[in-house]
């Protein structure tokens, strides 16, 4: 937001003053990070309960006098976006939409734009959870916290008690890593000794993958003894990878996911590759495949999955990318959402499934991803993904395994500050793809591309690496009097010519970028050209043309 909107904002929130989703401070520079958290939680499911897509926390105004007093709270901005970190730490998985800094002519405010609370999915602060009484902070009651759980629960397939199933149906293995990855996502709130202390049922519960000590079909996908997948019949818990190519292998792989992922990954061929950036005499060495890449896809694949299709995971690894397929629908959203807005979402298909996943820190639930499968792969010189959502109810997701062209490497290499907008859109241009007319005015601008639509190439100051001097020749138009010269060079050795033979000279010669029928349309008109310059002229017929020059001996 600019100022003037932020101003409109604040102006709009003092009229409405406190309620459960607004809250002004003073916001000194002693206001606690503690302090900070609870109301952020409490903001988070109030805005949950009543609808809203967001609340607000604005610091700088005087709560009882509704005047803009100012702010000292953090001037410096780096120290004011870490609240961002803290926040996300103390909830374990949710932070603020953003922070806003109004220069208002009374003072400095803050504003904190908080998103409502998942449905299904209440926030808590260091493990307690917060509401508002009216202008008041106060512990959320249990009937809020039913009547946020109750959202999905009833439509959520993986949040469903399994019969008679017990603890003797998980595996001793994947419970031990599940509480070491439990310390770990919650390092600041429990130690390793108080969660080793805890009994299977107490765990289950506190990484909310049961229900009262009852175990869900997600403490089953993620933790169940290969023996118990029957429990989950006639859903096929499935994960398949398949190797297409010259070889071709197979293997199919169960529950507990939460160490089955990790397996997947082992059988996928994941060799170092060499990439030499221009001038220098040291290459990069990179693996094919970026490890936190391939298990973020497959988790994301275990976490949307849309099991009641009753059907299995599939992951395809062919010589250069892997495909990872999952059932249902893209749920919220669509990927560039995610990559370039920043968005979060705030519905699952899995919600019971997606928050144990979190609470396992295998996956975070604010939508960030997808995103960071994006700039990783920016960051190692890669292609980046492509999502293919064109088959119903299928999502695919392709990460590639070699470079595309070796221009944009290149340019990654030596430009790492370019924006990640730039970065898709020069992508699709070595993918040969389309992209946006505000797009290709802005990347010509900046001199990254050329050719003319749709057939555009990464431009030339980007492709001055030795391997690709050659590719940007083909790709490159030469000077009509260079094609005319090449005409008239040919007559004066051969005499004649037919219309075939200047397509046959000319043909190869001319720019890639050029669809068949342009390259016989510009041949055409060069004989045009030199038709009426006087130079050339048809001695045959119009459907079967026989060029001659008019002066064999003359020099142009």
């Amino acid at each position: 937001m600019d100022q003037a909107a932020l101003s409109d904002l604040l102006t709009e929130l003092i009229s409405c003053w406190e309620n459960e989703v607004v809250e002004f401070k003073r916001g000194k520079d002693g206001f606690s990070a503690n302090d900070l958290g609870k109301y952020f939680a409490a903001l988070a499911n109030e805005a949950n309960l009543r609808g809203r897509e967001r609340a607000w926390l604005v610091f700088g105004v005087e709560d009882k006098t509704r005047m803009v007093v100012g702010t000292t709270y953090k001037l410096d901005h780096a120290h004011l976006q870490a609240d961002k970190m803290q926040l996300l730490n103390g909830t374990g998985s949710f932070t603020v939409r953003d922070i806003h800094v109004l220069n208002h002519p009374d003072g400095r405010v803050v504003l904190f734009e908080i998103p409502a609370a998942p449905r299904g999915i209440p926030i808590s602060w260091n493990g307690h959870y917060y509401g508002r009484a009216g202008e008041s902070l106060v512990a959320l009651g249990q009937d809020k916290l039913d009547e946020i759980r109750a959202q999905t629960l009833a439509n959520d397939w993986t949040a469903q008690l399994v019969e008679d199933a017990s603890l003797d149906d998980l595996d001793a293995e994947a419970m031990k890593i599940a509480r070491e990855r439990f310390v770990v996502k919650h390092a600041n709130r429990f130690s390793a000794a108080e969660v080793a202390g805890w009994s299977d049922a107490t765990f289950l519960n506190r990484a909310k993958l049961a229900q009262n000590g009852a175990i869900t079909r997600a403490a089953l996908l993620l933790l169940g003894s290969a023996e118990s997948a029957w429990r989950l019949s006639p859903h096929p818990a499935e994960i398949t990878w398949k190797l297409e190519g010259e070889e071709r292998a197979y293997q199919h792989f169960g529950p507990p996911f939460l160490l089955t992922s990790s397996q997947i990954f082992t059988r996928i061929r994941n060799i170092q590759l060499r990439l030499l950036p221009e001038n220098e005499l040291l290459a990069h060495e990179v693996a094919k495949y970026d490890q936190k890449v391939v298990l973020e896809a497959l988790h994301n694949c275990i976490a949307h999955q849309d099991y009641t299709r009753m059907a299995r995971i599939i992951v395809t690894e062919r010589p250069d990318r892997l495909i990872f397929e999952n059932e249902g629908s893209f749920f919220e959203g669509t990927p560039d959402d995610y990559v370039l807005r920043d968005r979060m979402p705030r519905r699952y298909r899995n919600p019971f499934l997606t928050q144990a996943m979190t609470e396992l820190n295998m996956i975070d639930h604010m939508g960030y991803g997808i995103q960071d499968i994006y700039i990783r792969q920016r960051e190692r010189f890669f292609p980046l993904p492509d999502y293919d959502l064109t088959e119903p109810e299928v999502v695919r997701l392709t990460i590639h395994g070699r470079v595309v062209d070796e221009a944009y490497s290149q340019l990654l290499m030596e430009q790492t500050g370019l924006p990640l907008a730039d970065v898709l859109a020069l992508d699709r241009v070595q993918k040969h793809l389309p992209i946006t007319d505000d797009a290709i005015r802005h990347l010509r601008r900046a001199r990254l591309i050329e050719g003319r639509k749709p057939n555009f190439f990464i431009s030339a100051r980007v492709a001055d690496a030795t391997a690709q001097k050659a590719q940007y020749i083909k790709t490159r138009a030469f000077d009509d009097p260079h094609y005319e010269k090449m005409i008239l060079e040919f007559l004066r050795k051969f005499d004649r010519a037919s219309r075939k033979d200047i397509d046959d000279l000319l043909w190869d010669k001319l720019s890639e970028a050029l669809d068949p029928l342009r390259k016989k349309r510009k041949i055409g008109n060069l004989l045009s050209g030199l038709r009426i310059k006087g130079r050339i002229h048809n001695s045959g017929s119009k459907s079967k043309p026989e060029w001659r020059l008019w002066d064999k001996q003359r020099t142009f």
